[in-house]
């Protein structure tokens, strides 16, 4: 299997935890985003809308999307829950990341780590705090009764929103007013076969 991805970007992270906490046999392909890596005509064959993370089975077939990327390569697997209500609870926390969290954090992140806060982009990057604050206020309630966002299982829900939260201050964002995310971030990382982000 070949997995394509930046190695700074959360929604490549996502994957890399995941291929490294299941034992999963896998070549990286390391790519950037920022010297157009993604935009070749090589990799536009492998996937139309230039975007990574990117896996390639042995047989030829890709699938994107990070967050369906992890929950192929977990299938059956200790990350996603056995009982249907966690693990449509789960899927609520990925849906929530993919909307609710990623769409500011990251993107705060992005606009302070990769492009140095140009003058253009101060307007918007200082708008996205609100809702980034929103959506860890949110992570913090559910954290201060259970040590992971789905229970007492350690779930994709975690590593999805392990991936930017744990970076979240590259974008601005001060995570000392939360506690129980801080102890949260250290029990992930705590978890067998665990990777740091590679920056």
């Amino acid at each position: 299997m070949k997995a394509y991805g930046d190695s700074v970007s959360g929604n490549c992270y996502k994957v890399q935890l995941v291929l490294n906490l299941l034992k999963i046999e896998h070549q990286w392909i390391e790519m950037s985003i920022i010297d157009g890596d993604t935009q070749t005509a090589a990799y536009l064959a492998k996937n139309p809308t230039g975007k990574i993370p990117l896996i390639e089975l042995d047989d030829g077939r890709m699938l994107s999307e990070s967050n369906a990327i992890m929950g192929y390569l977990a299938a059956n697997s200790v990350l996603i829950p056995d009982d249907d209500f966690c693990k449509a609870k789960m899927y609520q926390w990925l849906f929530f990341e993919q909307y609710s969290h990623e769409p500011y954090i990251a993107v705060a992140r992005y606009i302070q780590l990769y492009l140095g806060l140009p003058d253009e982009r101060l307007a918007e990057y200082h708008s996205l705090h609100a809702k980034g604050y929103k959506a860890l206020s949110v992570m913090e309630s559910t954290l201060s009764q259970q040590p992971f966002l789905c229970g007492d299982q350690f779930t994709l829900a975690d590593i999805a929103l392990y991936a930017y939260t744990h970076v979240a201050h590259e974008g601005g964002f001060d995570l000392k007013k939360y506690p129980f995310i801080l102890q949260w971030l250290e029990r992930v990382s705590l978890q067998p076969g665990y990777v740091s982000m590679l920056l």
